[in-house]
Parts: structure tokens; C-alpha cells; sequence
């Protein structure tokens, strides 16, 4: 093959998915990326603001100055699609069940979920209820905080708890190396909770 110049060069063509391939394996390997991957992602957890029930007042206070969350790295958004992490604040009725459903599938992954309060570990005082689903039916959870109402300082401890999570098992790193969390894999809602709004 004819250069510019006159001198003849050569073109390699292989197979680009396993040179691409080589190329992660590189750098989450040998670099230790996945290093910073891991402390990147667990002091970059931004809650989405999603208030299922009257737990959304101890989600609020975990962030007023008082107790100031935001300095173990996490902020809450209002944008699902720019969040990677979800709180369920105490009860899930089958409505509000197609809501953290929705919200759970437009988060970008990673994606972490926190259930706090007995109503969202097992229904608490509402436990025989006939519109109550359990959290762990919908969306996985990570970590669970139980008391009615847990404080913000359970919250804050449950923050840490998944940023020590997100470190120690190497979750984002790993979900970039292999493309998906095989842990998430179990959660598939038996029925469609939105069953009821599509008709």
C-alpha cells in the first residue's frame, strides 16, 4: 500500500471487540482503576428525591445542616436519570409501587437502593395490609435501616454502610468490566405494578 510519501505501509485490521476488551482488562486491571472507580462511585451517591411515605421527613433531616449527609458524599436530586441511588422512605402501596418502579428503570447504573424504616423492611404497622408491597418484591436493596422512625443519623450510618459495600466488593468497577450486576438479577417483579395505571 502507497503512502503519501512514496513509502509503502501497512494497516493491521483484528478483531476490535477483543482488542477493546484487552484495553479494559488493562486498565481496571493493571492501571488500578477499579480502584478509583469503586471511591468515585461511593462518594458520588446522589439519592433521588422520591418520598413514599412519612419517612421523607427523616430523609429530610438527614440533610438539613444539622446533621449535613452531604459531607459522607451524598446529595439528593430530583431527576431520576442523573441519580444512582434510591430511598424508600417507609411504606410502598401498590400505587406508589409503579412509581419506584419507574423511577428504579431511568436511574443509570450502577444503582444502589436503601429501604429505611419497618415499613419498608416488612410492612411495620401496616404488615397485613391489602395494598402494601414489600420494597425487596420491586427493586433490590442494599442495605436496610429499621426503627419507626429511624433517625438521620441511622440514615447517615446506612450511607457509609453502602459506600463501605460499594468499595469492599468492588461493585461499579465490576459492573464496568462485566456490564451488569448478576446480583441484580433475581429482582423481577412476579406482576407489573403498573398493572393498574396501563389498563
Amino acid at each position: 500500500m502507497e503512502g503519501n510519501g512514496g513509502n509503502g505501509g501497512r494497516v493491521y485490521v483484528g478483531n476490535l471487540d477483543k482488542s477493546a476488551k484487552r484495553a479494559k482488562q488493562l486498565v481496571m486491571g493493571k492501571l488500578r482503576m477499579g480502584k478509583a472507580v469503586d471511591w468515585a462511585t461511593a462518594f458520588s451517591l446522589w439519592p433521588v428525591h422520591l418520598t413514599t411515605s412519612c419517612c421523607g421527613c427523616e430523609f429530610a433531616a438527614t440533610w438539613s445542616p444539622r446533621f449535613d449527609a452531604e459531607q459522607h458524599g451524598a446529595l439528593p436530586w430530583v431527576g431520576a436519570r442523573q441519580t444512582n441511588m434510591i430511598l424508600i422512605e417507609g411504606t410502598v402501596t401498590k400505587k406508589m409501587a409503579c412509581a419506584v418502579r419507574v423511577t428504579w428503570e431511568q436511574m443509570p447504573s450502577p444503582k444502589f437502593a436503601i429501604a429505611m424504616g419497618a415499613c419498608a423492611i416488612d410492612g411495620g404497622i401496616f404488615y397485613n395490609s391489602y395494598n402494601i408491597v414489600r420494597p425487596w418484591e420491586i427493586i433490590p436493596v442494599d442495605v436496610y435501616i429499621p426503627g419507626c422512625p429511624p433517625r438521620p443519623e441511622a440514615v447517615a450510618r446506612a450511607i457509609i454502610e453502602l459506600q463501605r459495600k460499594i468499595r469492599k466488593q468492588r461493585v461499579a468497577s465490576k459492573w464496568i468490566e462485566e456490564g451488569w450486576r448478576p446480583d441484580r438479577e433475581y429482582v423481577k417483579p412476579k406482576e407489573d405494578p403498573c398493572s393498574w395505571w396501563r389498563g
